[in-house]
């Protein structure tokens, strides 16, 4: 019995964090660096600094993510889809990666870089 004479709770407390009971963390910036090694082969380009991935947000052991294609016929749309999907599932704890592919707001080369802007030739 704790002090206040309840039963001790089985449950994490505000102050656990999620390592504590065996759940590795991964920040955003952290996820997106694993995303920078998916390449779009058309714009050879990392899917992240194009501006594709409009979120990432792990839960629990899953990861969730949010991107484009620069078009909705895109060709290498499946192949970029199975990028990302195994490369987050080479991070530690991470056991399912569900991607939504969103067309709002639509993509475009404001969306990119201006590192990835200059490359291709956009002005900045």
């Amino acid at each position: 019995m704790s002090e206040s004479g309840q039963p001790p709770s089985s449950h994490p407390t505000a102050e656990t964090t999620k390592e504590d009971v065996g759940i590795t963390v991964w920040e955003e910036a952290d996820m997106r660096e694993v995303l920078k090694q998916v390449v779009d082969p058309e714009l050879q380009m990392n899917i992240v600094d194009l501006g594709l991935v409009y979120g990432v947000e792990q839960r629990e052991s899953k990861v969730h993510v949010d991107l484009t294609l620069t078009s909705p016929g895109c060709p290498y749309g499946p192949y970029i889809l199975h990028g990302v999907k195994q490369n987050l599932l080479t991070l530690k704890g991470i056991e399912d990666v569900d991607i939504d592919v969103v067309w709002e707001p639509p993509w475009g080369p404001d969306k990119m870089t201006e590192e990835a802007k200059l490359e291709l030739g956009f002005d900045i």
